[in-house]
């Protein structure tokens, strides 16, 4: 599941040197949204190989790969920690922090074309404390922002401490958040990831991912096309309902997220299972839609792995879907994974959210 904070990363000494190349503006410019997600977005980015004249650039360990051009930097780096983390996370509609509030009267059709949302989640491992996670939201009629962090907390401290945080934004069109740009960052407490995109009409222009995944025989290799007609994680968790009418409906879930990561390419497939009824601590209490989610893997995955074999072959993953306030877009109140040692679950504690007056309801008033 994508929990993911904001702790701000220890920059590396050494990052620029002579093999260095230097970051294109538009990338680096693209993906820092303004305002609060500009504060969860790369820390470490901003502060990796500062060279002459402020320049950036990315270092041994990191590259930055254009659509169609050709990768010839293979980091010291592996990136075995990346993917078994980024396997369980991104499998529930994942983000960390794939989650979000809304509130009670969200599901019914209205003029409003605008929504904001500010959610707390927990996240337990058979029934114990282990991690905490926040989601925030805004989106307007041409546009969206939305941000996520999250921690490890509780017994689990105590063997490992680890924090993350991403961020996306971008245009909404028909109601649809579309990307432009997505980045995250976790970091425990000896290992790092780091990922930044830049995405054009699905398509995915420019991205970095630090440490760089290594090609070897074993993996599904990563194509130009993988690239093409894709989500980033955090905004393939936003799910316009589309028609007019109730949101609580099996349609929410009948729909495959064909996603990209900036490491592998997946869909989550969803499906309808059942309604449920949800009261969080603070703020949301009403009806969810319950899908089924299954993984399926496409590329940049080694097949062997006994992660990704054991998420291929699951069927009782689920996500609970509520809308955000004055939009038709459903997202994550709670996921669940069944593992060996028990339920991984990530709920809303805190759901509340607030509808906001589109822009012919403005120019009117």
């Amino acid at each position: 599941m994508s929990a993911r904070i904001g702790v701000k990363p220890r920059a590396r000494a050494g990052r620029s040197g002579a093999g260095a190349r230097a970051r294109p503006a538009s990338a680096t410019q693209a993906a820092e949204p303004s305002g609060s997600a500009t504060a969860l977005i790369g820390p470490r980015c901003r502060a990796m190989g500062a060279g002459k004249g402020g320049r950036k650039s990315t270092g041994p360990a990191g590259w930055l790969v254009r659509a169609g051009g050709s990768r010839q930097q293979a980091g010291a780096q592996g990136s075995d920690f990346v993917s078994s983390y980024r396997l369980t996370r991104h499998a529930i509609v994942l983000s960390a922090a794939a989650l979000a509030a809304t509130a009670a009267d969200a599901g019914r059709g209205s003029s409003l074309a605008q929504g904001k949302l500010d959610a707390r989640y927990a996240v337990t491992l058979g029934g114990l404390p282990v991690g905490q996670g926040a989601w925030v939201i805004d989106i307007g009629d041409d546009h969206f922002t939305a941000s996520a962090s999250g921690a490890t907390a509780g017994l689990l401290r105590i063997f490992a401490s680890g924090h993350g945080q991403s961020a996306s934004r971008g245009l909404v069109s028909g109601g649809q958040p579309v990307p432009s740009t997505y980045a995250s960052s976790i970091i425990t407490d000896q290992k790092f990831d780091e990922v930044r995109m830049v995405i054009s009409s699905g398509n995915v222009k420019e991205f970095v991912a630090d440490p760089p995944t290594i090609p070897s025989p074993d993996r599904v290799p990563l194509t130009d096309a993988h690239r093409r007609g894709v989500s980033d994680p955090m905004t393939a968790s936003l799910m316009r309902v589309p028609g007019n009418g109730d949101t609580f409906v099996p349609q929410a879930c009948q729909r495959t997220q064909s996603i990209f990561d900036g490491r592998m390419r997946y869909d989550l497939q969803l499906s309808f299972k059942r309604l449920e009824r949800v009261r969080s601590e603070k703020g949301y209490q009403g009806p969810a839609v319950v899908c089924a989610v299954h993984f399926l893997p496409i590329a940049g995955y080694a097949p062997d792995r006994t992660a990704i074999k054991y998420l291929v072959e699951l069927r009782d993953m689920e996500t609970w879907l509520v809308p955000i306030a004055g939009t038709r877009v459903m997202v994550p109140y709670r996921v669940s994974v069944p593992t060996p040692i028990g339920v991984g679950a990530l709920q809303a504690i805190q759901f509340i959210s607030v509808p906001q007056p589109g822009k012919a309801v403005v120019k009117t008033q």
